[in-house]
Order: structure tokens, then C-alpha cells, then sequence
């Protein structure tokens, strides 16, 4: 007996020393991230290098939670305190506050905190009309992008920079890390799927920061007509785009943390199936399921919360597979959709019409029906992925 406690003893010993093993490791690399984000400074923070534009002009800001400063100061609170005249305030999906949910209609309205007036960009209104733009000089553009073609930020920029052009109102980008800013893969967009949630001929995981991003959709000459904007970008300092980067705000409601964001690509093909991605629970974007996989060993429940007032499946049980521990991906992760399709009772009822615009494909679809592997699948994108990155390098910063 006092043997068999002696061997129990220890081998609780060796997993509270791994445990706290791990932690420590984990603090570390938190404790280097924050290190390197400290050393960081966003466009935003390079305001020497805007403030002089901004000087005796009336100023548009698109703007939402994700713009602020090193200090936790608001873009739009501190162009206040150095004096910018601030005309109107133009707002994301999600909102000024950032606070709607994804896909809901966000109004126009006034700021509680300084009465200017906020212009909406998602719903009916996502390009700002020629009466929105009356008496503004410039336009300043400052929002957290996560590096993903359906993050719909981007498809807000495009259309911003259009009407800039057709105004002839300049256009400023205060750029800011892309967390996933290494990773260039997935499909292309094809031009017959172009979508808000897809705009251009681009990979799902693009590699730029906003600021490039802005510059491509120039140099390209994707907006109509072909116009161009009068554009600059204010680069970050002290950064390259391997460096690892924590946001220090929720980019949206949904996205909450750093595992959140780097999954975030890979999982949201599952909002095109029958499958959940955690809306509506506090991992989201961090497990998947649905009451149609396999039975296992995880499940979730998801309940109306911040940022999900009505998620998928409410109140139901919901089998697959947490991701919260998950290490870190390095490139557009097939295998989890791979996995569920095989799992779920009703292949028929896995896919439904907004996979192919999230995918900007409808070959991806096919691809997985007909069995193809996922090498075979990788593969089938490398041609366009190679032209891409010839084309991309013209526009990089970092």
C-alpha cells in the first residue's frame, strides 16, 4: 500500500512539475510578445507623420474599437486633442463600438462622447455617398485588419478608396501589424464569386497589412473604372511581418483573443456548412461542432452572449472538437473541414449556398465531395498562389 502511494505521489509530482513547466513556458512567450509589441509603433502611433496633413482640413476618420494608440487612447479622441477638425465618423461592420454582431445591420447615429456624427458602412450603406463626403478635404482610415480575404475591413477599404477617387478627396492608411501577416494561402477568389465578403482575386489568407493592401487595390486598379486614389500610407515602425503580434483590442465580438484570430481563417469555411464555430459560447473560433457529428468526448452548448444574439444551434448540443490548446497555425488548415464532412450524418446537408463565397470557388466544394485528398487539393492551388506572390511583392512595406 505504501508503495502504491509512494508511485501515485510521484507521478502527481511529475504532472504538477509539467504543468508548471508549461505555464512557465507560456508566460515566456507572452512575456516576448509583449516584449516585441512594445518595440511596435502602429501608423497611428507615428502621428508626427499625419497630424501636419491633417492641419486646417475638415477630416472623415472610418474608424471603430481596434483604433487607438500605445497609450489606449482613441484615433478619434486624440486627433480632438491636437486640434483636428473631425467632420463625421465612418463606421465597419460591427459598428463604432464594434460591438454588433457579424452580418447585423449597423444605423447611422451620433457619438455619446463627442456628438459627431457616425456614418454606417455595413448594411445598405457600404460606400460612402458623394452628400457624406460634402465638405471633407481627407480622409483617414484606421481599422485592425486579421489578414483574411472575408474579413470584411478590407472590403470596406475598397470601397472607401473608390469614392475617395471619385471625389478626388486623398486618403490616409494608418497601417497596423497583420497577425497573421506571414501566411499567404488558400484558394483565389474567382471574379464570378465576388462578394462583400470577397472582393478580390486573392487568396484567403492574403500576407499584407492594410496599408499594402490599400496599395495593391491601387496599383491593381480593382476599384471601377479602373480610377486610382490619391492614397498614403503611414507605415509602422519597428516591425516585420514574421514578428508575432497580440492584438490589444478585439478586432470584433467574436474574435477574442489571440488563438481566436489565428484560427480564424481556417475555421470560418464552416460558417458555409451545417457546422458551428463557437458563436454563442466564450471559445469562439476556437472549437467546432454540430449535432450532426460523431459523438465524442467534447461538446458545447451554444447560448445567445455578446456578440451572438441568435447563434447556430441555441440551446443545442453540439459533438467536435476543441481547438483552445490547438499550436498555432502556419498556413490555411484543410483538415478540420476535411474531417467534419467525413463525420457528419447527412452529406447532402453539409454545404450550404455561402461556402462558395467564403471559399471564391466553387472547386473547393467538389474537391471535398468527390473524396480528393488534401494534397491534392493544396496542390491544385500552388499556380495561383505562385502568381499572387510575384504580383504582391510590388506592394509589400515590411
Amino acid at each position: 500500500m505504501f508503495q502504491s502511494f509512494k508511485k501515485i505521489t510521484f507521478i502527481l509530482f511529475l504532472i504538477i512539475c509539467n504543468l508548471s513547466n508549461a505555464c512557465s513556458s507560456t508566460k515566456i512567450i507572452k512575456s516576448k510578445i509583449n516584449s516585441i509589441n512594445s518595440e511596435i509603433k502602429t501608423g497611428a502611433d507615428n502621428f508626427e507623420k499625419y497630424i501636419p496633413l491633417l492641419k486646417g482640413k475638415k477630416v472623415g476618420v472610418i474608424t471603430n474599437q481596434t483604433s487607438i494608440l500605445s497609450n489606449k487612447t482613441h484615433l478619434v479622441d486624440f486627433l480632438l486633442e491636437k486640434k483636428i477638425t473631425i467632420k463625421t465618423i465612418f463606421a465597419p461592420e460591427h459598428g463604432f463600438r464594434g460591438t454588433a454582431d457579424a452580418g447585423e445591420h449597423v444605423v447611422d447615429g451620433k457619438d455619446a462622447k463627442t456628438g459627431l456624427s457616425i456614418v454606417s458602412l455595413y448594411g445598405d450603406n457600404r460606400k460612402p455617398k458623394k452628400e457624406q463626403l460634402t465638405g471633407i478635404d481627407v480622409m483617414v482610415f484606421d481599422l485592425q485588419d486579421v489578414g483574411a480575404r472575408f474579413y470584411t475591413y478590407i472590403s470596406s477599404l475598397h470601397y472607401v478608396m473608390e469614392a475617395c477617387a471619385e471625389n478626388n478627396i486623398p486618403l490616409i492608411i494608418l497601417d497596423r501589424p497583420n497577425p497573421n501577416g506571414s501566411i499567404v494561402d488558400g484558394p483565389l477568389l474567382e471574379k464570378e464569386f465576388t462578394s462583400f465578403v470577397g472582393m478580390h482575386p486573392i487568396p484567403i489568407l492574403h500576407g499584407m497589412t492594410i496599408g499594402e493592401y490599400g496599395k495593391m487595390i491601387n496599383g491593381e486598379k480593382w476599384l471601377k473604372d479602373g480610377i486610382q486614389c490619391k492614397l498614403t500610407v503611414i507605415p509602422c515602425s519597428n516591425y516585420k511581418r514574421d514578428m508575432p503580434y497580440s492584438l490589444p483590442v478585439k478586432p470584433s465580438p467574436n474574435l477574442p483573443n489571440d488563438q481566436a484570430i489565428n484560427l480564424y481563417a481556417s475555421l470560418c469555411l464552416f460558417e458555409g456548412t451545417n457546422v458551428s464555430v463557437g458563436r454563442g459560447t466564450e471559445k469562439q473560433f476556437q472549437i467546432y461542432g454540430s449535432p450532426f457529428l460523431t459523438k465524442g468526448s467534447f461538446s458545447f452548448t451554444p447560448k445567445p452572449n455578446f456578440g451572438a444574439k441568435e447563434p447556430v444551434y441555441n440551446g443545442q448540443e453540439c459533438y467536435g472538437e476543441d481547438l483552445s490548446a490547438a499550436s498555432k497555425v502556419t498556413q490555411f488548415e484543410l483538415h478540420w473541414l476535411l474531417k467534419a464532412y467525413q463525420n457528419t450524418s447527412d452529406k447532402s446537408k453539409f454545404f450550404n449556398a455561402f461556402f462558395t463565397k467564403l471559399a471564391g470557388t466553387k472547386k473547393l466544394q467538389q474537391q471535398i465531395e468527390s473524396g480528393v485528398s488534401e494534397k491534392v487539393i493544396r496542390d491544385s492551388w500552388k499556380k495561383d498562389l505562385d502568381a499572387f506572390n510575384t504580383m504582391r511583392k510590388a506592394y509589400l512595406l515590411y
